[in-house]
């Protein structure tokens, strides 16, 4: 039976320690029917060495260098350029998804004839230490929902690649894909549908942007001003926003 093809996207930068538990988890997905395109970026460390690696082993991953650091955004923007599949995934390089992932959310495309699919996580330490709590997610979103919370991890999306070619990532100091994913679902009737299933396990690290919870928080600001969103409304989505965040990285702790 022919199947639709997904490209996955991973931004890699130095990330020789958790890069190959990432790719693992790509090559065991029960969605057969996917390349995985490794976009370095500008890598130091053994990153360039271990991708290779990967490229000469399965013959769906392609490793890709960038001409100069481009960061995350416009990593993924180079890779969705360079992608062959319908569809688009992203996964961070120190991420990883469970097996069923894109099968379970291609299921869930094809139920609900959606473009647009995010799925709930798990978490874990820096070494890998699974943590207790699961992110639920709603079963759709839509803009303004979103803009009370942002329920769709980036490492957890499939998304159909000619509505993504649509909104670039912009490589400016703000959270890139939520204000992406706000962007998109604010087009008339566009709502992103979830699996409530922790099929992303994401790595909590103490270095990472989101790491950062008060720089976090103006990035999250700077895309309701960017939206073009009144103060008032910048304002009571952001209180919204902060409450909603706070109360789950309570339960992180």
């Amino acid at each position: 039976m022919k199947t639709e093809k997904i490209s996955i996207i991973m931004p890699a930068y130095n990330a020789e320690k958790y890069l190959m538990e990432a790719v693992q988890s790509v090559r065991a997905q029960t969605w057969e029917d996917w390349e995985l395109l490794i976009i370095d970026d500008g890598s130091t460390d053994s990153t360039a060495r271990l991708a290779a690696k990967c490229q000469k082993e399965d013959a769906r991953i392609r490793y890709i260098r960038n001409s100069s650091n481009l960061g995350a955004a416009g990593s993924r923007n180079a890779g969705i350029r360079q992608a062959s599949g319908q569809w688009l995934a992203f996964l961070d390089s120190d991420d990883r998804w469970e097996a069923e992932k894109l099968e379970k959310q291609m299921k869930t495309a094809k139920e609900k004839n959606a473009a647009f699919l995010y799925t709930g996580s798990g978490f874990m330490d820096e070494d890998g230490g699974k943590k207790q709590w699961v992110l639920n997610v709603p079963e759709t979103v839509g803009f303004r929902g979103l803009l009370k919370q942002n329920v769709i991890s980036c490492s957890s999306v499939l998304i159909r690649k000619d509505w993504m070619r649509a909104f670039p990532e912009k490589q400016v100091p703000i959270h890139e894909d939520f204000a992406v994913w706000l962007e998109i679902l604010r087009e008339e009737g566009k709502r992103a549908y979830g699996v409530n299933e922790p099929l992303l396990i994401y790595r909590i690290r103490s270095g990472s942007k989101s790491g950062n919870k008060r720089k976090a928080a103006a990035m999250t600001f700077r895309v309701y001003r960017l939206l073009g969103l009144p103060l008032w409304k910048c304002v009571f989505c952001f209180v919204c926003y902060t409450w909603n965040g706070l109360r789950k990285y309570s339960r992180l702790r």
